[in-house]
């Protein structure tokens, strides 16, 4: 590892940044939205399937974060 400090984020790709994390967390942290039966999705409660779906959503939300970090400093280090 290097000692040298990585460069700050602009302002606007942070506070993106920040929104893509939350998303993910605020929709699980609102149960009253996933916490019913129906409708079912091949024989699976919504509650489930709400839940699954949202584990693949979270690795796109998470990778979209981290493409725009990454591109962000290539650009600030140029």
């Amino acid at each position: 590892m290097s000692d040298t400090p990585r460069p700050r984020l602009s302002p606007g790709v942070a506070v993106l940044v920040g929104i893509l994390l939350a998303i993910p967390v605020l929709a699980l942290l609102i149960v009253p939205i996933y916490a019913r039966r129906g409708p079912e999705l091949w024989g699976f409660p919504f509650f489930y399937w709400y839940q699954m779906l949202w584990v693949l959503l979270s690795g796109l939300f998470t990778g979209s974060a981290y493409l725009l970090v990454d591109r962000d400093r290539k650009r600030v280090n140029r």
